[in-house]
């Protein structure tokens, strides 16, 4: 069994840094004028995803599920903002099921996951 050393061998984290990074470049294109709106709380709900799983990865036992459900929450956001962004035109069909199917993937690992804590 291999022992887990960083958060990096976390494939969940793997998979939200990816979406995190998907966000940011996908939030490029949008218009300039929600720079300081739906830009930046898109971003900041990606972000959180990937970084509470980071946290967690160093607490102990119900701590660290604290932290994946915060994980969660936050990925819930995110899965709205991007609902929102299409629906604003902000995101092409295409963009909008991959970003999805992106996140129920990361959903489904992180229930998995959080799971394996108790």
């Amino acid at each position: 069994m291999d022992i887990l050393k960083s958060f990096h061998d976390l494939r969940v984290w793997q998979e939200a840094h990816a979406y995190v990074l998907e966000i940011y470049k996908t939030t490029k294109q949008f218009p300039s004028d929600e720079k300081f709106g739906l830009t930046s709380q898109l971003r900041r709900s990606a972000v959180s995803v990937a970084s509470n799983i980071v946290e967690g990865f160093k607490r102990r036992g119900q701590d660290s599920v604290r932290f994946y459900t915060i994980s969660e929450a936050s990925l819930e956001e995110s899965r709205y903002q991007v609902l929102l962004s299409k629906d604003l035109k902000y995101l092409p069909e295409e963009i909008f099921f991959n970003l999805e199917k992106r996140a129920i993937m990361i959903a489904k690992m992180l229930y998995k996951f959080k799971k394996t804590q108790f």
